[in-house]
């Protein structure tokens, strides 16, 4: 077994193989870029090497370094990760020339399934069925538009060696084609060095589901069940769970064994997924097709160590050392049901715009590589690599961390998920954790009809917070009330802020949601509207997570105090609270109230990042839809359009200008 090892990646990931290989008794080497030097996993290493600036492509991606930092330090094998330098051949291979394992397949596996043309090339020769499309060079756009026109529309393009939603684009018209190509091919240079695309048929109303392969240098091939990943948002997976409530037991072997022979087929060792696309409009579970092999380890392998028990990445460390896998097929069991959300800095309140800056309040619902190294903490488990007053940069990926529960049951699973979003503090730029609770409580989710439209067509007009029931909204008001009765009483103790002749108000009135309440606190109840509201809870002025007892079930309520009342975040909604005592609330009618300033007439930047063109000039026409500039954030291109027709006044900003978010980049007259 190796003594030590080095992880040639950051975040999370870094940390996940850190702790595993701690409890192996392996020493780790931890390499970083200038964005990261004071990150959670360079602290938890027990080396660290400087590899170069914030840039990944003068850092983690440049392999002369990480071998360098080998070399430094004494490591016999390297863990990639995902991402980064993964799933390129030259780097295996210049591991392998300096006698430094690589914790991954082998060079030849990686070379015939990491290529998105070769590896459906090989699918389909070797019998597998695969969707539809173009599996070849594609000269340019026309020859692009050419294709699509053969196959159908919709169709999708790729890059060849894109991969975690990047470099794709969905196009149901040859207007999209053409504008979409060279996008593409952008995309796949700049985030992987290829910009090769290849175009396949679009399936309609289709599934995601991947297998697990694991294998080791011995020719032992297993599959270790399926994970459903439907759920995603510009072909970026959201929610994970395994196993898929679509998947029957017949389904699952005949696409695990599908899939293994074709791991066979490449000398396949090491933890890899086959992704699949499947029609959920067959129910035989017989119409599934071959999208792409991954050969490394997923961001989304904790649902499936949560029902097998088996620690992937102590597989891998095991199978690069030349280890036999300890287990069978028959070994590999089902046990209970694993949901994977992850925490973006996406903010799904302004159209899930990304989000950067700095972290000044982290509080995961368990602490972060805490309890059972599966399954966590009570079926709770965290992996993150953040902390408070850390950092989310432009550079990297915007995910903050993932949020993994485990239950006997799929529903079970989900309240888990919604319970810990709900305790989930997060504060100092936007992120999604409101949304992920939304789709955990989510009818449709629940009943396990998923689709990877599933975002676009239950949330079509964006998102403005899960929906709230008449309940709740009544026991947040009796909550609220109690609060602002405990704040007034706190404030006549200290420095007589009431006064030396008054009392803290009984009565109050609150809104929210479009509701009003009166609430009266006593000593003996809680009035809601002259009802009493059956709940418990402890309250110190300034707490920012009230845990209430409703009813004899559990609510945490993430607080912050407004001029007139509070702001109140719980089950996937915000509520803006006003709670005012019942003699002075019907003066608040009388208010003037600000209006914000027009800004119709201006182009905003939408998201801190680096305008990467201009398509339009001062005097210039433009339509409704038409593209306007171009901004890159996190290694994304978003396409900035006119919302009406209008003339072009003033530029304001140009290409190759980083950019605050609501800069403006143009007016119009």
């Amino acid at each position: 077994m190796f003594k030590k090892i080095l992880i040639a990646n950051r975040g999370e990931i870094a940390c996940r193989v850190i702790r595993t290989a701690k409890r192996m008794g392996i020493q780790t080497v931890a390499v970083y870029s200038d964005a990261d030097a004071r990150a959670p996993f360079v602290q938890m290493a027990d080396e660290a090497v400087h590899i170069g600036p914030s840039p990944a492509a003068q850092s983690y991606l440049i392999a002369d370094k990480i071998i360098a930092a080998c070399k430094a330090t004494g490591a016999e094998a390297v863990h990639p990760g995902y991402g980064f330098l993964s799933e390129r051949t030259s780097f295996a291979e210049a591991l392998a020339a300096e006698n430094i394992a690589f914790i991954g397949p082998p060079v030849n596996a990686i070379a015939a399934m990491g290529d998105k043309i070769e590896s459906k090339k090989l699918a389909k020769e070797a019998g597998v069925n695969v969707v539809p499309g173009f599996v070849g060079e594609i000269e340019d756009t026309e020859h692009a538009v050419r294709i699509s026109n053969e196959i159908g529309y919709p169709v999708m393009m790729k890059a060849s060696a894109g991969g975690g939603g990047k470099g794709m684009r969905l196009a149901y018209s040859e207007q999209d084609v053409r504008e979409g190509f060279d996008a593409v091919k952008r995309e796949g240079l700049n985030s992987f060095g290829d910009d090769r695309v290849f175009i396949e048929k679009f399936i309609l109303n289709p599934r995601h589901i991947e297998i697990q392969i694991l294998g080791d240098q011995h020719g032992n091939v297993l599959y270790l069940n399926e994970r459903e990943c439907s759920i995603q948002r510009r072909h970026q997976k959201v929610v994970e769970e395994a196993p898929s409530p679509f998947v029957t037991p017949e389904m699952r072997k005949a696409m695990g064994e599908q899939c293994v022979a074709l791991a066979k087929a490449v000398g396949y060792y090491s933890a890899g997924t086959v992704e699949l696309i499947v029609s959920g409009a067959d129910p035989s579970g017989k119409s599934f097709y071959f999208l792409e092999m991954n050969t490394r380890l997923q961001v989304e392998h904790p649902v499936t160590e949560a029902i097998t028990g088996v620690d992937l990445v102590e597989q891998m460390i095991r199978v690069a050392a030349g280890e036999k896998l300890a287990m069978t097929q028959a070994d590999v069991k089902i046990d209970g049901w694993a949901i994977e959300n992850r925490v973006y800095a996406e903010d799904p309140y302004r159209g899930f715009l990304p989000s950067t800056g700095r972290i000044s309040r982290y509080h995961p619902p368990v602490a972060g590589w805490t309890g059972d190294p599966i399954r966590g903490t009570n079926g709770v488990r965290v992996d993150d690599g953040v902390m408070d007053g850390g950092e989310v940069s432009m550079f990297y990926d915007p995910m903050i961390a993932k949020l993994i529960t485990w239950g006997k049951t799929r529903d079970e699973a989900a309240d888990r998920q919604v319970a810990a979003l709900d305790r989930f503090e997060l504060e100092g730029l936007g992120h999604n954790i409101d949304f992920l609770s939304a789709i955990m409580q989510h009818p449709r989710f629940r009943s396990g009809e998923l689709t990877t439209g599933f975002i676009a067509e239950e949330y079509p007009e964006g998102f403005s917070g899960a929906a709230t029931s008449q309940d709740l909204v009544r026991s947040l008001a009796g909550i609220a009330g109690f609060m602002a009765c405990a704040n007034a009483d706190r404030a006549l103790h200290i420095d007589g802020q009431l006064g030396d002749d008054l009392e803290p108000a009984e009565c109050w009135q609150v809104s929210l949601a479009g509701h009003s309440f009166e609430v009266l606190v006593s000593e003996d109840a809680l009035l809601v509207d002259g009802a009493e509201l059956d709940v418990s809870l402890e309250y110190t002025p300034g707490d920012k997570l009230v845990v209430a007892d409703v009813a004899g079930s559990e609510l945490a309520i993430k607080v912050s105090k407004t001029r007139t009342g509070f702001t109140m975040t719980t089950r996937g909604a915000i509520h803006k609270v006003t709670c005012l005592p019942s003699h002075i609330a019907p003066l608040a009618a009388h208010m003037i109230e600000k209006v914000p300033p027009d800004m119709s007439r201006f182009l905003l930047c939408p998201m801190p990042g680096l305008v990467t063109a201009i398509h339009v000039a001062a005097g210039d026409k433009v339509e409704a839809g038409q593209p306007l500039a171009i901004v890159e954030a996190m290694k994304m291109e978003n396409i900035l359009r006119a919302e009406k027709s209008g003339v072009v006044k003033q530029l304001h900003a140009s290409a190759g200008e980083s950019l605050a978010v609501d800069a403006v980049i143009l007016e119009m007259e």
